[in-house]
């Protein structure tokens, strides 16, 4: 697919279609006690425009009513992690601090959750901001002021690397070069966010997965965590060519997997994996037809790297382009369901508690 042929613009974010989603057939919620932290969302209050990356946002509002509606939908989830998204930076002050004022602004909402008025969901449990490693040894006061806005929450950094020279794609940043995670600088950095015991969000495109699997071996004793299955596209130059890129990012991630440092984010594939045109549909897919459409990612997925080094991830509000929060979790689950109940447990719940070093 491409964005020429299709009604959706893949690579970009739109916001939330309530009525749309409000068509999806309706499904029981599978499995509804199994505790769920949902590894990977974002919360922002946008008024559109540009907002650090290659597309624009336009407005639209996801804060804590919105992320509890959503979690109230039926599955037991029971904290959250908080990830960086360029919302609520500074506006002033020096560049490198600037987004600081996200952890600052997640923290509060944490606080909020924490203060036990809004549920039983442990909202942001962890954090995931931003700091530009690249600053190398320089970038150790950034670090060390989220530590200490995070109030406790703050577990690391995602740095994306998402890059191709098609420029339908829509890189991580404008600015972007290839091979960021291979660059002297930004292993400077890395190895501050190391020694201070924080974690790398990893976040690029599949061809980019052989520089991910280069850095956890340079950093054996650090803690990667890759996001959305390794990013596999299907839309630009990828159009058409779904074995192709299958067999391509199988065989990059079989050697990530052989890296014990690096977890998986099972999820988030929505808007570049491009598998089906979401803004074309009269109604939402169910969890079924979802599941058929990932399936091969994230089996392979937890093949490769066992129950212990894979997690859930909803991604919302991004996936909420084309699927609901219930029928995402119920196709996660349906797409674990040869797992036995203490992979599953692990999966949606442990390895999480684990790699983020949370108490929910």
């Amino acid at each position: 697919m491409s964005a020429t042929q299709t009604k959706t613009a893949f690579g970009r974010i739109s916001p939330p279609r309530d009525a749309w989603l409000a068509k999806a057939p309706p499904e029981p919620i599978i499995d509804p006690g199994l505790p769920i932290i949902d590894t990977h969302h974002h919360l922002w209050h946008r008024a559109g425009g540009a907002t650090g990356e290659s597309w624009e946002v336009p407005a639209f509002r996801y804060l804590l009513p919105e992320f509890l509606a959503d979690c109230a939908t039926g599955h037991n989830i029971v904290g959250s992690v908080f990830l960086q998204c360029h919302s609520m930076y500074r506006a002033t002050g020096p560049v490198p601090m600037r987004p600081v004022g996200e952890t600052e602004f997640v923290a509060g909402i944490a606080a909020m959750s924490d203060s036990g008025g809004y549920g039983k969901t442990r909202v942001a449990a962890g954090i995931v901001g931003y700091a530009d490693l690249t600053a190398g040894d320089w970038v150790t006061p950034v670090l060390e002021a989220h530590i200490r806005a995070g109030g406790g929450r703050f577990r690391g950094v995602r740095h994306s690397a998402g890059y191709d020279a098609d420029p339908v794609i829509g890189n991580s940043a404008p600015d972007i070069q290839p091979g960021l995670y291979l660059r002297p600088d930004f292993r400077a950095g890395m190895a501050r966010l190391s020694a201070l015991g924080l974690s790398l969000d990893a976040w690029g495109f599949h061809p980019q997965i052989p520089d991910i699997t280069d850095l956890a071996r340079a950093f054996p004793g650090s803690n990667i965590i890759v996001g959305h299955c390794g990013g596999p596209l299907g839309y630009g130059r990828y159009t058409g060519k779904k074995d192709e890129v299958f067999a391509d990012w199988k065989k990059s991630v079989t050697e990530l997997a052989k890296c014990p440092n690096v977890t998986m984010k099972l999820g988030g594939m929505m808007m570049r994996l491009a598998a089906y045109d979401y803004m074309g549909l009269d109604a939402p897919p169910s969890s079924e037809q979802l599941a058929a459409h990932w399936r091969p990612y994230v089996e392979t997925c937890v093949e490769l790297f066992g129950a212990d080094r894979c997690i859930a991830e909803s991604n919302f509000p991004v996936e909420k382009m084309g699927i609901g929060f219930a029928a995402l979790f119920n196709a996660l689950k349906r797409m674990a369901s040869g797992c036995s109940a203490d992979e599953k447990a692990t999966i949606f719940a442990g390895t999480a508690r684990r790699v983020y070093r949370l108490d929910c």
